[in-house]
């Protein structure tokens, strides 16, 4: 009996101090591009030319909308300085109503980056666990800083958005930071490297003339009800695969 108890609390001990570790999905190889890229919305370099399209189009928010109002697809590429994604955008109406990048950011049309260097998954909505990254029009940059918040990040991402008729090329450079990214400190993004694992997902705020945005078009399948989570918790993230 006393063998069998201390087997059951062994176990209990085990399962109470196991962390929930993520799962992969919606997992992405990432070719390495073997030459700079420059952020300049043309899409020149040679990597674009051989890397895949993903889809953007999982409607995380709002009611279904037409084909011609929103589609959108996107790339990827790395290096060891950033990580890159051009993205394509076909939208009828660009709708900025706030020009303080800090006011109801979510409503503006933008295209939003998640980031979780460890691919650790988990909570992030008010720490750097994992970064929402919301690029707004004019090329600013907002977050939820730790202390509720919200703050430019504009020092992290670089980008260029190019719009021909009702398309909008984005090109954009990621420095990638980790969980120990202290806002105001000294810090450092991460060298990226072949083999390494992120957590990553991509969406668009669609907003054609409302008083709040009506649609949010993400890049990854989230099951349930309440599919508006990636800016809380990077569970949903996709896992990217850097290979060179």
């Amino acid at each position: 009996m006393k063998a069998a108890m201390t087997l059951c609390l062994a176990f209990l001990f085990v399962c109470c101090n196991t962390t929930k570790k993520k799962e992969d999905h919606h997992i992405i190889s990432v070719k390495k591009s073997p030459h700079p890229i420059t952020i300049d919305g043309k899409a020149t370099e040679n990597i674009w030319a051989r890397t895949d399209w993903h889809a953007l189009d999982q409607n995380w928010l709002g009611k279904p909308y037409e084909h011609e109002d929103f589609n959108g697809h996107y790339k990827l590429s790395w290096d060891e300085d950033a990580l890159y994604v051009l993205v394509e955008i076909t939208d009828d109406v660009l709708f900025d109503q706030y020009k303080d990048p800090l006011k109801l950011w979510w409503n503006d049309d933008c295209v939003e980056v998640f980031i979780d260097e460890d691919n650790s998954g988990g909570l992030h909505q008010f720490s750097h666990n994992a970064f929402a990254y919301h690029i707004a029009l004019d090329g600013n940059v907002v977050d939820l800083a730790p202390n509720k918040e919200p703050q430019l990040y504009n020092e992290h991402i670089v980008s260029k958005q190019v719009t021909q008729g009702q398309t909008s090329t984005w090109e954009i450079a990621i420095h990638v930071y980790d969980d120990t990214y202290v806002d105001g400190g000294n810090n450092i993004p991460k060298t990226l490297s072949n083999h390494k694992k992120m957590g990553f997902a991509l969406a668009y705020c669609d907003n054609d003339g409302s008083t709040e945005r009506e649609n949010f078009i993400g890049s990854v399948f989230v099951p349930g009800e309440d599919k508006n989570q990636g800016w809380i918790n990077a569970d949903i993230f996709g896992t990217l695969l850097l290979e060179e």
